[in-house]
């Protein structure tokens, strides 16, 4: 009988701790890890600009005639030529022949045009509802690494491309986002925080103005509160590399008011500082200038998630088909629960007493999205989450791809990458898993917008009847 080949033991028998003792550094102390977030720093921001252009700035590529046609106006190219050709005043592109490349402010003021002179029954132009505001989308879950950021990117820019105007902010402080969208962001006065500290100074005169009438002693309103008051989100949202998406960015700052924001609170016990981003918002009638406000969290369930899940109308709750994240996502859900019927809980008690309306959030969807699926090894799995979450879950699955990874390496959305760079099926196959989200979430989108305007028309026809 043979002698089977010896095999080498598993790499962990034998240590000798010596030798080990040998491998390791001196003791690491606090000025060391200074040092690597410095060389971490460097070493990111040249990987950040690896989709960027040789002057430093970030640019979005230009969209054949092909990816026109077929992705964007969804009208055939000898026609698309015939109209350009009738119409010298439009966007021509540039290239040669029937080989035209087009920026997407171009493809806007193609949009317009067929919107306009194109076929009575097809649309060119994604629907919405005249007179109704944003909608805000959060792209939220506690659980990291389940592609918040990638999802939420992906939508922003595919809502993007079907015309709409898009506001993304983001709140996590690691800056992924903003990276992607190529802000500039310096300190934390250029990210969301100082329009929390703002509703927060707001609330404080509101309180000292009563406290002086009673000869109370009034709550301080330091530099930083008092700074804040002259901040407004247009001082803080800047242009993007694409023509249609602002951006209100993050930096590592950021985290800071995870640490303020309850120092406040504790000073203010009645400031409801979970709607300090939805007043911000309002206020500021930044719900008139965009059709889409899209929210970028933090995998924590922190204050600015706080905010972010209560100014939101469509929640999107992104998670890999494995049990680790379908286990962490129910318990996402489970402290969505017990914090917002908490706030219901205390809010509600006060309002009664003082004849108050009562509190109640609401959101018009929640869609629990599978990202990174692999069909032949996730199947089943994923079969038993979409039983569970019904009708939470979204019915797209977002298989991996070869694409995404390619694209990530150069810091860009499958968008922003030029298909020439890949063979043309696996563009095609990465593109169609991001464009069966976007169709999926704009599905609930239209609806939402939809069942909006029947109630505002039946509001007003009520309102009409009750007058005469």
């Amino acid at each position: 009988m043979a002698t089977p080949p010896k095999s080498d033991p598993p790499a962990y028998f034998n240590i000798n701790p010596e030798q080990a003792a040998q491998t390791l550094s001196d003791p690491i102390d606090t000025a060391r890890f200074a040092k690597a977030a410095a060389f971490a720093a460097r070493g990111r921001d040249d990987l950040a600009k690896r989709g960027y252009a040789p002057d430093g700035r970030k640019r979005l590529r230009k969209f054949s005639t092909w990816e026109v046609c077929r992705y964007l106006l969804n009208v055939a190219p000898a026609h698309l030529r015939r109209v350009l050709k009738a119409h010298p005043d439009l966007p021509q592109g540039t290239g040669e022949g029937n080989s035209r490349w087009f920026t997407l402010e171009d493809v806007l003021a193609l949009r317009d045009h067929f919107a306009a002179e194109g076929a009575a029954n097809r649309s060119y132009k994604s629907w919405r509802p005249e007179g109704l505001p944003a909608k805000v989308i959060s792209v939220a879950n506690f659980k990291g690494g389940v592609g918040k950021t990638s999802t939420a990117a992906h939508l922003a820019m595919s809502a993007a491309l079907d015309g709409y105007r898009v506001l993304v902010i983001d709140l996590d402080s690691q800056g992924s986002m903003t990276s992607i969208m190529g802000g500039d962001v310096p300190d934390e006065w250029s990210t969301a925080f100082p329009l929390l500290a703002k509703d927060y100074a707001r609330h404080v005169q509101a309180e000292n103005s009563v406290r002086r009438a009673a000869g109370i002693t009034e709550l301080p309103l330091d530099e930083t509160l008092t700074e804040s008051l002259e901040v407004s989100p247009r001082n803080l949202i800047q242009p993007t590399h694409w023509p249609n998406i602002d951006l209100i960015g993050a930096q590592l700052n950021l985290y800071w008011a995870e640490f303020q924001v309850p120092v406040w609170r504790m000073q203010l016990r009645n400031w409801p500082l979970w709607d300090a981003l939805t007043r911000a918002l309002e206020d500021e009638k930044i719900l008139d200038d965009y059709d889409i406000i899209l929210l970028d969290t933090p995998p924590a369930l922190g204050y600015l998630t706080i905010n972010a899940l209560a100014a939101a109308d469509i929640l999107v709750v992104p998670l890999g088909a494995s049990f680790l994240e379908f286990d962490s996502t129910g318990r996402f859900f489970d402290m969505l629960y017990s914090t917002f019927a908490s706030i219901e809980d205390g809010e509600n008690s006060v309002r009664r007493r003082e004849g108050l309306p009562e509190v109640k959030f609401e959101w018009d969807a929640v869609r629990a999205l599978i990202t990174r699926f692999d069909a032949g090894q996730q199947t089943d799995l994923a079969n038993v989450i979409q039983a569970y979450f019904g009708d939470f879950m979204a019915t797209y699955r977002q298989e991996v791809t070869a694409m995404v990874g390619q694209a990530g390496e150069q810091v860009n959305g499958i968008y922003e990458a030029d298909y020439r760079d890949f063979n043309r099926d696996t563009y095609v196959r990465g593109r169609e898993a991001f464009d069966q989200t976007w169709a999926e979430i704009k599905t609930v989108l239209l609806g939402t917008w939809w069942r909006d305007q029947q109630l505002a028309e039946q509001a007003a026809k009520e309102a009409k009847d009750g007058e005469a």
